[in-house]
């Protein structure tokens, strides 16, 4: 039987724990919901009240200049590029993902409407357990071109190659699935997407951060993503979106703003797009919040993808196992792929009263969250949390359900 004994050793012994002291974790809480918003870096504050301050204060709108305002979504694209595996020049912070989701999937059909040989296709490829977010925007983008676009949905990984055929122009697909924490083979889904002449869109929103990523050796063809979650950039941050610099000259998005066009302040009432990545921006930039995703970057800057990566899977794999010891006698049900090449980095279980359940592990102090149906998620983010903090968390849990201290008459909260 592990001990938490067992666990604090581990934690000695573990060359990620020290970038642990770089976050204002509160005390007294065990904080495993980092795949949906991350903990606040330190330097975070000290950062805002500089761009508040200094930069806004003082410097006034000289600051787009004097401060790097105007290139900072390239700048932070190119610091995160690394994690994705993409190139410099190929990714910008801006917006939110659903946004960028749009602007990603419109480029993509113009692509194959473009291309007399694929211009018949009308298929969009997706999940029916999609975050529902980015159903819903392929479903307005349909609807609004009124050009016979249809959306074809799957009920499991297994129906993604028979779905992605000859009538269809883009499959769009979450990397890792943010109920049940599945992760697809990136690589073999784009390759199949090409052979059938298809395009592979990646949603990375529980990847980036959590997993080593690598678009361009994967062969996908664009990406999107958010900054709030393992990326720690804080609440709402701008997402980020990657266009290879394969598709750059073919990339074109309907939200044609003024900070996507290859002149901007030479005020053309005409619009020319920018060269390169900048053709994905829209609008002028919420500098505070981009501002703060830097100081999440710099803590990846200590570390590499692999080594979050080992630890990621050796925290799911405690978690999984002293759950499945210690809680053996009650109704809970493992929804995250045991194997390791199918797991993100989080684990889910379901259980009856699931969202009652959940807030009593709130109110000791364990956050993690809950999703419809019955699906308590727990986050592991390897760069604060600790193997004790497993122990710690699944005690609690254990404690929880032996004595059925949760209320299954409990109002629910808008947000789960």
């Amino acid at each position: 039987m592990i001990s938490r004994h067992d666990c604090s050793t581990r934690d000695l012994d573990d060359p990620l724990a020290p970038l642990r002291q770089q976050f204002d974790l509160p005390q007294g809480v065990i904080y495993l919901d980092g795949n949906s918003l991350g903990a606040r870096p330190k330097t975070a504050l000290a950062r805002a009240q500089h761009v508040i301050t200094a930069e806004w204060g003082t410097d006034l709108i000289r600051s787009w200049n004097s401060a790097g305002w105007f290139d900072l979504p390239k700048r932070l694209g190119d610091r995160l590029a690394p994690l994705l595996g993409a190139q410099t020049g190929e990714v910008v912070i801006t917006d939110t993902t659903s946004v960028n989701l749009f602007k990603a999937l419109a480029a993509a059909l113009q692509m194959q409407a473009s291309d007399p040989a694929q211009a018949a296709r009308r298929v969009i490829v997706s999940e029916r357990s999609n975050f529902p977010t980015d159903l819903y925007m392929a479903q307005g983008l349909a609807a609004w071109l009124d050009r016979g676009y249809q959306l074809r949905l799957v009920d499991s990984p297994e129906e993604l190659a028979q779905a992605i055929a000859a009538d269809c122009a883009v499959a769009m697909l979450t990397h890792v699935n943010y109920r049940t924490g599945y992760q697809h083979d990136m690589a073999a889904i784009s390759s199949h997407c090409h052979a059938q002449g298809a395009l592979a869109l990646w949603d990375l929103a529980h990847s980036a951060g959590a997993v080593p990523l690598d678009l361009n050796g994967a062969g996908a063809d664009l990406a999107v993503g958010c900054t709030y979650k393992y990326l720690n950039g804080g609440p709402g941050s701008p997402a980020f979106i990657w266009v290879p610099e394969k598709h750059q000259a073919r990339f074109r998005q309907p939200l044609s703003g003024w900070w996507g066009h290859a002149t901007p302040f030479a005020m053309d009432p005409g619009f020319a797009p920018a060269d390169g990545i900048a053709r994905a921006l829209c609008g002028t930039q919420p500098i505070l919040s981009l501002a703060l995703v830097e100081c999440g970057l710099e803590i990846f800057a200590q570390t590499s993808m692999e080594a979050i990566r080992r630890k990621s899977l050796a925290l799911t794999d405690l978690f999984i196992a002293l759950v499945e010891q210690r809680c053996a006698s009650h109704p809970l049900g493992l929804v995250t792929p045991r194997e390791h090449a199918r797991r993100g980095s989080q684990v889910s279980f379901t259980h009856p009263h699931g969202y009652a359940v959940m807030q009593a592990l709130i109110a000791r102090g364990v956050i993690g969250d809950y999703r419809e149906p019955a699906i308590m998620r727990f986050g592991f983010t390897p760069l604060y949390t600790s193997f004790a903090d497993v122990w710690d968390a699944v005690e609690i849990l254990r404690d929880i359900l032996d004595t059925q201290a949760y209320d299954i008459a409990a109002k629910r909260d808008a947000v789960t």
